[in-house]
């Protein structure tokens, strides 16, 4: 059975609470709906979820920016079909009533995401397959090895910056920073521009009151990048997509690397955020880690499921009538992709505390022949710059309390204002090369497991022995030795009295197997 919107914009059809009604701080909005932007959305998202899902169902009626009507569709077998059905759903924005009426004017907040550009990202059919097909085909010209590479060297770098100090906020410092200076280099951009590119793309993203003009400053930049590749071409993505063969003009060249740049940049970002927040917060989770039983990878597709880098994504709009989860979509709405909604579906995920390591089945990275063609980059980025940061840092601890982080929301998505974590002060390293492989911070935390019984290999002292190579040592040689694989003795040096020393291997009985059987080998080889 579908139901009507409950509310037309621009018409005052539904009751709007009074000044002062505790429905405002809940984020109620004309017609009784709730909505997707305020402190309530900010602050609580995944319980707005839960209250739209006991409302509506698995699609709800919810209200955006400027109270601008739209869907957002909260079951993960719903968005599945909507994101892979694009003759139904189309991602070309034009088809939307509140940018054919003005309703979204140019210097409208959500401008910036939903405004439909010559990009692979607002077309279907044709257009998006010449088009994805340019982006497809440049990504997989992309040297793997090489930005894990970078990634390293950037993550030295970066943490060489506040190393020193014995404190830092690892999100301003070091997962703001890390993916725009990767992705600045696979693009081809001097690394002067990463900075002002991450408060340029952060601010767009926001849908602030100066987001237009982070978002024209971005296509400026990258504008005169192309301009450049086209008369010096150079070994980097931007020359690959000049170069291709489905012949983009420049317009649609700068607007390809705007979206690779800001949606690798943002998802990345959040990526890193979020696990690093995960092993400061979660010691169960960080001794998994430390210990050897999940994987950096595997803690990041975690990551994916619990806290994805896009919370949503507001681009569907339903091209004629039809029904999707028991709601008749009218033709020209807009439909919002809810990826962190989709991820707690109690159809597909009862438990929410249940491991979903190797598991992929998330929509973190949406769906369909839209699905983010960069994914395995921002994976590479988070992989090896966590991996490179507990590296360098292992003994990284949370400088406040859990309840003391604060979190910036809006409709695409939620990413830590900050994560400020202490360690002991170290010296810098060489950011030319790979981080270390050394042995981390011998100190130990309250995270890791260790053994009762601390294994060290001695330091063998040589003394003479007979020359017959078929000699063995008589069973009453002096307590501290050992027998070696080449039949010579090893003195372990222990003080008179207290056995041998801290840490070396104590004298066995007898040799061990692997001692016999080279013994064996050594007789047949000289003819004994």
């Amino acid at each position: 059975m579908t139901t009507p919107f409950p509310y037309d914009h621009g018409l005052d059809t539904g009751p709007v609470p009074p000044p002062g009604c505790p429905a405002h701080g809940l984020g109620v909005g004309p017609g009784g709906l709730r909505r997707l932007y305020g402190p309530e959305a900010e602050q609580d998202p995944r319980g707005l979820y839960e209250k739209l899902r006991a409302e509506h169902g698995t699609v709800a009626p919810v209200l955006l920016q400027g109270d601008v009507p739209a869907w957002l569709v909260l079951g993960h077998s719903e968005n599945l079909h909507m994101t892979r059905t694009p003759s139904q759903f189309s991602r070309d924005s034009r088809h939307w009533w509140a940018l054919q009426d003005g309703t979204i004017a140019p210097d409208h907040p959500l401008a910036p995401q939903v405004a439909w550009q010559p990009i692979c990202a607002f077309a279907d059919g044709a257009t998006h397959e010449r088009q994805r097909g340019a982006l497809t085909d440049s990504m997989a010209r992309i040297d793997t090895r090489g930005v894990r590479r970078h990634v390293n060297r950037y993550s030295n770098r970066l943490v060489n910056g506040f190393c020193r100090a014995g404190r830092t906020d690892l999100v301003t410092e070091f997962a703001e920073r890390l993916p725009m200076m990767v992705m600045c280099a696979i693009l081809g951009m001097p690394e002067e521009y990463s900075d002002r590119m991450v408060q340029a793309a952060r601010d767009m993203i926001r849908g602030t009151e100066t987001a237009v003009q982070s978002n024209a400053y971005m296509v400026d930049a990258l504008s005169r990048l192309v301009e450049r590749r086209r008369r010096e071409p150079a070994d980097d993505f931007a020359t690959w997509l000049v170069e291709h063969p489905a012949a983009m003009n420049d317009k649609e060249v700068a607007e390809h690397l705007r979206l690779m740049l800001v949606v690798s940049y943002e998802t990345t970002t959040n990526l890193i955020s979020n696990v690093l927040r995960m092993v400061l917060t979660d010691p169960r989770f960080r001794a998994r880690l430390s210990g050897g039983h999940m994987t950096v990878p595997e803690a990041v597709e975690q990551t994916l499921w619990d806290e994805p880098p896009f919370a949503a994504i507001l681009g569907r709009w339903a091209v004629g009538d039809t029904e999707l989860g028991g709601q008749h979509i009218k033709a020209g709405d807009a439909l919002i992709v809810g990826i962190a909604a989709a991820n707690t579906d109690p159809v597909v995920r009862p438990d929410l505390n249940a491991d979903m390591e190797g598991n992929r089945a998330h929509l973190a990275f949406s769906g369909g022949p839209h699905e983010c063609p960069g994914q395995d980059i921002g994976r590479a980025i988070a992989d090896v710059g966590v991996d490179a940061l507990l590296m360098r840092l292992p003994d990284l601890e949370l400088a406040v309390e859990d309840s003391e982080l604060r979190w910036v929301g809006n409709l695409v998505s939620r990413h830590l204002a900050e994560l400020p974590a202490e360690f002991a002060p170290r010296s810098p390293q060489d950011d030319r090369e790979p981080p270390s492989m050394g042995k981390p911070n011998p100190a130990r935390q309250d995270w890791e497991v260790r053994s009762a019984v601390r294994h060290t290999a001695p330091t063998p002292v040589r003394v003479t022995v007979p020359e017959d190579p078929s000699h063995v040592p008589s069973p009453s040689a002096p307590s501290g030795e050992t027998t070696t694989a080449d039949g010579s003795v090893d003195a372990l040096a222990g003080t008179p009295g207290e056995g041998p020393a801290a840490g070396q291997i104590p004298h066995q009985r007898k040799p061990g197997a692997s001692t016999r059987l080279w013994r064996v080998v050594t007789r047949w080889w000289n003819g004994d």
